[in-house]
């Protein structure tokens, strides 16, 4: 699969909120996910896919309600990825919130090899 295959199936799991079908079928074992800054729930650089689908089902298990996920026309450049992510999601105990972000990802032989959220 090349780097656009990989963007426009990246950006539809994305607009469902299925990241762990994004997960299991586009990413790389060794792969890194790195956020825009580290919070008591979550670390700013996390390494591997186990460990990634981790926090992503804490991120999950956070959230009360979505209520909309809107996903920009990816931008492919070479072996890069960027897209922004706006969800507008409740989370449990801190109410409703929009949460607005540039995703950037890198891709080699096929696969994601880093993703990177930019608030």
């Amino acid at each position: 699969m090349n780097t656009k295959e990989i963007a426009k199936k990246l950006v539809t799991f994305c607009s469902k909120g299925d990241w762990a079908g994004a997960h299991n079928s586009l990413y790389a074992k060794d792969a890194i996910s790195i956020e825009a800054y580290e919070t008591p729930q979550f670390e700013k650089e996390t390494r591997g896919l186990d460990a990634i689908r981790e926090k992503s089902n804490k991120f999950d298990g956070m959230v009360e309600k979505i209520h909309s996920i809107e996903t920009s026309e990816p931008l492919v450049a070479g072996n890069s990825i960027a897209f922004t992510l706006a969800m507008d999601i409740t989370m449990k105990g801190q109410g409703r919130m929009n949460a607005p972000e540039l995703c950037v990802y890198q891709t080699k032989d096929g696969k994601i090899v880093s993703e990177q959220f930019f608030a």
